[in-house]
């Protein structure tokens, strides 16, 4: 066996103080898991003990302990200079006749395993690297493209004196690591085309919430570095992992990214041979990789975790000379697999601002500051503390101001950027990708960075109040009466299903319709019927890479409800079928040209009245698509659906058979159907409604409404509207009442309990199975809920993760 060289079959997990974290799973992933289809290309590792031996053997351990003794870290000349010292010394040592000797042989032997054009990557790996509390990820260099003898030994030396790069040197004090106690193994393996294809990195967890039951991958066009910089806007994809074992293979959720430059080769230079391009146009209006392709690297990512008993962050590349997709890496995710699960801390912005810049949020928090432009190292020395960090993009060597700041907010940039994962660890709100937030904030500019409002992260004019609402989630018993959720945004979907709820008792269909489709359905389908030029021109942007409006509207509907069905799966999530006005209809792209002008729209075209009707069956019809794909290709089986504003039993029928012609049949494959309950003639004729329906959630808005005859939207009867007035309060006890008699599910999902602690005891005093609230509330009144069931002396039931 070689002194200063093993290959990945020979080495494993449990090598880490010989070959390096980083290359110490890429052995253990070569060696355990190519047999259950985890591609990894091949290498060899040269070991700790040849980087020790380049030091002993010129004599460097002293003269490298007093460059380094008494450093500053945060004097960010004085660790420049002695970084520098340092790397000079280690880089001058050069390399003795026995380790290159072993080197070369190492290669040519790899050599005949790919040929004798073989390209390599040569990767550091340091000896404290990828540990479950400190990854070390991106503190020292890599190489690509290596071809020969010379300039694969070159890269060696400049590995080995990476390893005292100033943010390495500086991450080591941070976590406590002494500088001679770390050594660096160098991985060399076969490289993997990228430039020629794709690349990115994937989680075995959602990175901002930590939420662990989905695969989300990013990636981009070209070689991984610009994923891993933020040089790029990535596309994205989740993949979820209960219904993915369970057979069924669907992308739940995707983003195109912008993917403006993509990294590639350039022949003919010894080292560090690569280059940014433009993307061509067609590329970057269509994802990098197919779903075949995400379906695998979440299949991947299931076993490497599997393996490994931890949430992994992992590395990809597809070769684009044998269209193989390759793992690269493998190391324990180290933020937010990390975080307590005892208390929820919610960020709430109370004011409103001027929006300077949007992007991709990191880290849900929310911070304020004075904005700092800086466009390059010479410029960090000039940050000061609470300052919000602008950029066109980070990089490592950034990273001693980074965590100087309130906020980053960079140009460029999706959610694994390095400026996101920094922001991350540090605990800092991050909102990436913003294309030109450095064009229009200034220095010294008062900002506030908002990550707390979903996927989408803001940067406000000024410095706006906001306050952080701290909740204890540990034991907390569940009490007889479900307490469930009303969530419409898919973005916030698995952070709320970290708060204790017995699942979603309204999931709003029309929120996801306005914010993420924004086109009528109609004008979806008869683009040909669209007056509006520039309506029309918007809906071709939106549609773009889709086959039609149709797939566009199936395809995003149904990952925007199967993103919430799976945060809260196995639980029950209750779809409301879309409820929108004629009015609310119409302010939707192309929407003008399909909607009546009605007088008094909350009384008019909606809800159940719509869908057999000859005027929208065609919209219907696409939700319906949309709910199918969700239940049976995504395999979401816990999505109730709901009717709306159901007028009349005939219209009841009349709905019910229609969804059955399209495939969704109350009673097949455990479809259940609800009905809202928030038109007197449901309470009256209940026991009719009953035998159509599995179970009603009562709408306290609209039948407070019908039963007070007060039109809610208008301001000038608005004394007159109360939810808790004694008639609607008697409607509400003859609707429970009914729902128990006929053995049918009976809940609450107005806005009623969650602003009135009175009403949500009222309910429980009748006996109601189950309150929806918003998530602020739910916590609250779980407890009051708890109490009030004491008093009354309910014993807690069993429970069955979905609803009876």
């Amino acid at each position: 066996m070689s002194r200063f060289v093993r290959f990945f079959e020979e080495f494993g997990l449990r090598d880490v103080p010989l070959v390096g974290g980083k290359n110490a799973s890429l052995g253990e992933m070569y060696r355990e898991l190519s047999s259950a289809g985890v591609r990894v290309p091949n290498g060899f590792a040269i070991t700790a003990e040849a980087y020790r031996h380049v030091l002993d053997r010129a004599g460097l351990v002293e003269p490298l302990r007093s460059t380094l003794a008494g450093l500053d870290p945060d004097d960010v000349g004085d660790l420049a200079r002695r970084g520098k010292r340092a790397r000079e010394l280690v880089y001058g040592a050069g390399l003795s006749t026995a380790l290159v000797d072993e080197i070369l042989a190492a290669y040519h032997r790899l050599g005949q395993q790919y040929g004798e054009d073989l390209r390599l990557a040569v990767r550091s790996s340091a000896t404290a690297e990828d540990l479950p509390t400190a990854s070390f990820a991106g503190q020292h260099e890599s190489y690509l493209n290596v071809h020969g003898e010379q300039s694969l030994l070159e890269a060696c030396r400049r590995c080995f004196a990476s390893l005292f790069t100033d943010r390495a040197i500086h991450y080591r004090i941070d976590q406590g690591f002494d500088h001679l106690q770390v050594a660096l193994s160098i991985g060399v393996m076969k490289m993997v085309r990228a430039d020629l294809a794709a690349s990115g990195v994937f989680f075995s967890l959602d990175t901002e919430s930590g939420f662990r039951d989905v695969v989300f991958v990013t990636g981009a066009y070209g070689l991984g570095e610009n994923v891993v910089q933020g040089a790029v806007d990535p596309d994205e994809f989740y993949v979820h992992k209960p219904t993915f074992e369970r057979g069924h293979r669907t992308v739940l959720r995707r983003l195109l990214g912008d993917k403006a430059v993509k990294m590639v080769l350039v022949e003919g230079e010894a080292t560090r041979t690569v280059r940014n391009v433009p993307t061509p146009k067609r590329d970057r209006g269509r994802y990098c990789i197919d779903d075949r392709e995400v379906l695998e690297l979440a299949r991947c990512a299931i076993e490497i975790e599997r393996h490994y008993g931890c949430p992994m962050d992992m590395e990809w590349a597809k070769d684009g000379l044998d269209g193989t997709v390759y793992v690269l890496q493998a190391r324990p995710e180290t933020v937010a697999s990390q975080r307590a699960a005892t208390t929820l801390d919610t960020y709430v912005l109370d004011g409103r601002g001027e929006t300077l810049a949007t992007g991709r949020a990191v880290g849900e928090r929310i911070a304020a500051g004075n904005a700092r432009l800086i466009e390059n190292v010479a410029q960090l020395r000039e940050f000061e503390p609470g300052e919000v960090l602008l950029a066109d993009a980070t990089t490592p060597d950034w990273e001693p101001v980074m965590k100087l700041a309130a906020a980053i907010v960079t140009n460029r940039g999706g959610r694994t950027c390095h400026a996101a994962i920094v922001a991350r660890e540090l605990g800092l709100p991050a909102v990436v990708g913003t294309g030109d937030a450095t064009a229009r904030i200034a220095t010294g500019t008062p900002i506030t960075v908002s990550c707390a409002e979903g996927d989408t992260g803001r940067v406000y004019d000024g410095r706006l109040a906001f306050r952080v609402k701290r909740t204890e989630v540990s034991d907390l018993e569940r009490p007889s009466t479900r307490i469930m959720v009303n969530l419409g945004n898919p973005d916030l979907a698995f952070r709320t299903a970290m708060v204790p709820s017995d699942g979603v008792g309204l999931a709003r269909m029309e929120f996801i319709i306005g914010e993420y489709i924004k086109a009528h359905p109609l004008a979806l389908l008869h683009p040909e019927r669209v007056a509006d030029p520039g309506a029309l021109d918007e809906i071709g942007r939106l549609t773009r890479g889709y086959p039609d409006g149709e797939s566009f509207f199936v395809e995003r509907l149904s990952e925007g409800i199967g993103t919430i069905a799976a945060a809260f799966w196995p639980k029950p999530v209750v779809v409301r079928m879309s409820d929108f006005k004629t009015n609310e209809y119409a302010t939707l792209l192309g929407g003008e040209g399909f909607e009546p002008r009605e007088a008094n729209p909350m009384l008019g075209f909606r809800g159940a009245s719509r869908y057999a009707h000859p005027a929208y069956e065609e919209g219907f019809a696409l939700e319906c698509r949309a709910m199918r794909r969700v239940r049976e290709e995504m395999g979401l089986t816990n999505v109730i659906l709901m009717l709306p504003f159901v007028r009349r039993v005939e219209e009841a029928d009349r709905v019910l058979t229609r969804m059955a012609e399209l495939g969704l049949e109350r009673g097949r494959d455990g479809l259940k159907v609800y009905a809202m309950c928030e038109v007197p003639s449901n309470v009256v004729l209940i026991d009719l409604f009953a035998k159509r329906f599995d179970g009603f959630s009562i709408g306290s808005n609209d039948l407070a409404q019908l039963t007070l005859g007060v039109d809610r939207d208008s301001e000038i009867v608005a004394f007159d509207y109360d939810e808790r007035d004694q008639a609607v309060r008697e409607m509400i006890r003859l609707a429970v009442e009914g729902c128990r008699r006929n053995g049918v599910h009976s809940g609450m999902c107005g806005q009623a309990p969650s602003d009135y602690p009175e009403m949500a005891e009222y309910l429980v005093g009748l006996g109601i199975d189950s309150i929806s609230l918003n998530p602020d509330t739910v916590l609250p009144t779980t407890r009051r809920v708890l109490e009030l069931e004491r008093r009354l002396g309910r014993a807690r039931t069993a429970r069955s993760p979905a609803i009876a």
